[in-house]
């Protein structure tokens, strides 16, 4: 299974991610964790690269996504899962500004010209606390992994 945690910067995906792991590891699951800030350029081409070299093994992939041609690379993959992090404009160049992350202008492109995915799950870090969403996500995860015939703890 392939888990994209996707959004614009500043969301909260990472948190999400980090959140989902630590679950999905206590319940005896193991996933590979991908944080695209961890890869370098083309960040995208590396991390597809790392995903066709185990194709069976479960992912859980942490990254803006934001063109249209990544999510549809990435659904190339079989038994793929789309959660979409979202917030304000506002909110994520807030939070991106307050733990120095990519310049506040980079945050605003990256939102303005954002490809919003077709997600098989959203999240809204602006309307829900972080611990509320990944608890949601992790419910949601659930019903996919019991859908699931070919993961395994």
């Amino acid at each position: 299974m392939i888990l994209v945690v996707c959004g614009p910067p500043g969301a909260g995906k990472t948190t999400v991610t980090l959140g989902l792991n630590r679950h999905l590891e206590a319940d005896g699951y193991d996933f590979r964790v991908i944080h695209t800030d961890d890869l370098s350029t083309p960040v995208y081409d590396h991390l597809f690269e790392r995903v066709a070299e185990s194709p069976e093994a479960n992912w859980l992939l942490d990254g803006t996504f934001y063109e249209a041609q990544w999510q549809q690379r990435i659904r190339e993959f079989p038994d793929v899962n789309v959660i979409l992090v979202t917030a304000d404009r506002d909110t994520c160049i807030r939070r991106n500004h307050e733990r120095d992350g990519f310049s506040d202008r980079a945050v605003k492109v990256i939102y303005d010209e954002f490809d919003w995915p077709d997600a098989d799950f959203t999240v809204d870090t602006d309307i829900l606390r972080v611990e509320t969403a990944v608890d949601l996500a992790y419910e949601r995860v659930q019903e996919w992994l019991a859908e699931a015939d070919t993961v395994e703890k």
